[in-house]
């Protein structure tokens, strides 16, 4: 029997068309390991957010192949495919006429879990993203701030246990104090989880506190792939535009 290959998702000479024809991505070639966080870095229109929907076949391929577990993601049924693939998003997306629990517990109740199994994960996993009290499994998602829905937007992310998990700027509408709090908490979850994430940003900083690689993209096209260190010191044009910025705002705090 063989081992399952270390990589969780690959594109492999993917290009993606929109309707009116215009190219968005160029001849995508990339891979992302079982357990790691790839940060997809980029400025508006890179491609980063059309990347990511690809994986969960939000959108399907113009020509070449985005592969999960090693089967393209064409040759699996969508439904089934993105319910082993959690997502969270800035929007959060819950459902403003459901609780808590029941935001949470939607997946799980989708894929077939019994009343009691759903109970036990939902009151684990907002324990895991710091929303224990038990208090809030009845509120809807008016009642709450911008950092507990976001919280419960990854605890619903989470909730059926999926391996892979989609993150598309999920603290960017966040206040400065918030975001910085939730991404440690991100932090120290992801070395309990270890799931595999693939992170959009626009955030140089982020990129950098959060991933394990960090793939910067620009007009469509993957610039390269990049750890935290490698990343500091790339002789790459555009990486040093990008810590050039990071290194300016910290001079000017510190001028």
């Amino acid at each position: 029997m063989s081992l399952p290959s270390e990589n969780a998702i690959e594109f492999i000479g993917v290009e993606f068309r929109a309707p009116n024809n215009q190219t968005i991505l160029h001849d995508l070639s990339f891979a992302v390991q079982r357990g790691e966080v790839l940060m997809l870095l980029g400025r508006s229109g890179s491609g980063k957010t059309t990347s990511l929907r690809l994986i969960n076949r939000l959108e399907t391929p113009s020509r070449g192949e985005v592969r999960v577990d090693g089967v393209a993601t064409t040759a699996r049924d969508p439904i089934q495919l993105r319910r082993g693939i959690g997502y969270a998003i800035q929007e959060v997306g819950l459902f403003p006429h459901y609780t808590v629990e029941r935001n949470v517990g939607l997946v799980p109740s989708l894929v077939g879990w019994d009343r009691e199994r759903i109970k036990v994960r939902v009151a684990e996993v907002l324990q895991l993203t710091g929303m224990e009290d038990p208090g809030f499994l009845r509120r809807y998602p008016d009642q709450l701030s911008g950092g507990q829905r976001q919280r419960v937007g990854l605890a619903r992310a989470l909730a059926s246990d999926p391996p892979i998990l989609l993150m598309d700027e999920p603290f960017g509408a966040l206040d400065p104090l918030s975001r910085v709090q939730l991404q440690q908490e991100f932090r120290q979850l992801q070395k309990r989880l270890r799931k595999t994430v693939v992170f959009v940003t626009h955030d140089v900083s982020e990129a950098l506190m959060l991933g394990d690689r960090i793939a910067l993209m620009e007009a469509g096209k993957l610039r390269g792939i990049f750890r935290p260190k490698e990343f500091l010191s790339s002789p790459d044009e555009v990486v040093k535009a990008y810590v050039g910025s990071l290194r300016a705002a910290t001079e000017a705090l510190n001028g």
